[in-house]
């Protein structure tokens, strides 16, 4: 029996997922039985699931490991693409908060409650958050404090306190502290004037300080005793705190790099025509867009009906490309936040919880336009390490090259020697031949760049 527990499912006594034949499952232990007996019986499963906020399951009758200590083997439906919080913009990680409380609120409609409150266990399905543990409920006692309530302030309202009150960038501390962010830290480094909010004030900078008195009894400190009615203020509070937190894109290089392009708009037609016809050609099932900024070209293949994840490094033009999505409905489009010269590593326990960006992979096709020279030119990445790096997560790579002599490189020159002798465009096909086979190589139309459509070579590192 081939059964291997996904790394990040170690934790939760309740129960387990774990992967047959590269499908998932999920155990059920007897220990959690009559709380997933609740969940079923109560009608939470059922109006969750109806209303897109918890991934559907199926029961099945499969032959498991420790069969002795497992109620029910489940089958969730599965997610196309992991992403983690600290790859979100500020409105998807609001969006996950405001989902959590709102699956907070259903189930105390049907006595249970959220016992934690993680990003983790929160996915983007069809651009919309979604919740992925079916086993995160627990039957509600009147009375208890929430005991998700810390977890929940340190994995969400905190973060967004900081994206939109100090700085954007401090999202990425969620990928120093896996467990959320520290309250006393969020406090430090909030402004003085989110002292003056009260409702801030209390979930953040209050808790902090309770949280620093009385250790892991400072939820029972703060909010012991909470009736039914008061632990619905508490959600209603929560969520009016996330919902005022506002964060607006701007500022940033790269948010206006299409109002801002060397490009004429016969080049881009033309660039859009190639690479409909790439992505035709190579007919994948999953596309990754490399530097795909507020995700123009990302929708040619998005629009295909290809789930589409468009990475980039700026949060504002992620941003802008995620309330894009928002407002379009768009189903096929996942925006994330990803540096490419420092991308997601595995991190948390044995570096295996959560997942590498190539862990993830392969992408059965990469876009990676008017990307190489900011690769080559302002990170000094040689094309040989590019080639090797794409021939681990794709099977098909579209790629721009761009030439010297374009305006967009000579703007990167401006601020730094030349030293870029190799960098033209035999080399740049040499380098890749060693790990693709070129089967396209099309110009540009009114522009000195090229457009590449290249497959795989096997079996070459």
């Amino acid at each position: 029996m081939n059964e291997r527990d996904v790394p990040s499912s170690f934790r939760d006594p309740s129960g387990a997922v774990f992967s047959r034949d590269g499908e998932l499952y999920r155990r059920v232990n007897i220990a959690y039985r009559d709380h997933y007996d609740h969940l079923v019986n109560s009608g939470l499963y059922d109006a969750l699931v109806n209303a897109d906020l918890l991934v559907p399951h199926r029961e099945v009758d499969l032959e498991v490991a420790a069969a002795d200590e497992v109620y029910r083997t489940i089958k969730p439906e599965p997610i196309g693409f992991i992403s983690y919080p600290y790859e979100w913009c500020f409105s998807q990680l609001q969006d996950a908060a405001l989902a959590t409380l709102k699956i907070q609120e259903l189930a105390l409609q049907h006595g249970m409650c959220l016992k934690d409150a993680s990003t983790y266990n929160i996915q983007f399905r069809k651009g919309k958050p979604i919740l992925i543990d079916t086993l995160s409920f627990e039957k509600y006692e009147p009375g208890r404090p929430w005991v998700a309530y810390r977890q929940f302030c340190q994995h969400f309202l905190a973060p967004l306190a900081l994206m939109a009150c100090t700085d954007v960038r401090l999202s990425q501390l969620l990928r120093i502290y896996i467990d959320g962010v520290p309250l006393d830290l969020a406090s430090a480094l909030l402004p003085w004037r989110t002292r003056l909010s009260p409702l801030l004030s209390v979930h953040l900078h209050v808790h902090a300080r309770m949280q620093s008195r009385f250790g892991d009894k400072a939820i029972d400190a703060t909010r012991r005793g909470l009736s039914p009615a008061g632990m619905r203020g508490l959600v209603d509070a929560l969520r009016t705190s996330t919902r005022r937190l506002t964060w607006k894109p701007e500022g940033t290089v790269w948010a206006d790099y299409y109002e801002d392009t060397s490009y004429a708009a016969d080049a881009s037609e033309d660039k859009r025509r190639l690479i409909s016809e790439f992505v035709e050609a190579a007919a994948p099932r999953t596309v990754w867009d490399l530097g795909a900024n507020v995700g123009l070209y990302s929708r040619i293949a998005s629009d295909k009906g290809v789930p589409t994840v468009a990475f980039d490094m700026d949060p504002a033009a992620v941003e802008r490309n995620y309330l894009q999505c928002r407002r379009s409905e768009e189903t096929n489009l996942l925006p994330l936040v990803l540096d490419l010269t420092n991308p997601s590593s595995g991190i948390g326990w044995a570096n295996e919880e959560r997942l590498s960006l190539a862990a993830r992979g392969p992408a059965d096709l990469v876009l990676a336009l008017a990307l190489v020279h900011h690769l080559a030119i302002a990170n000094n990445v040689p094309f040989a390490m590019m080639a090797r790096f794409f021939h681990a997560i794709t099977r098909w790579l579209v790629i721009e090259f761009v030439p010297k002599d374009d305006p967009q490189v000579q703007r990167l020159l401006r601020s730094r020697e030349d030293v870029f002798a190799d960098y033209d465009q035999g080399a740049f096909e040499r380098e890749f031949a060693e790990h693709f086979t070129i089967n396209s190589c099309q110009p540009i139309a009114a522009s000195p760049r090229t457009l590449y459509l290249m497959r795989r070579r096997e079996g070459s590192a």
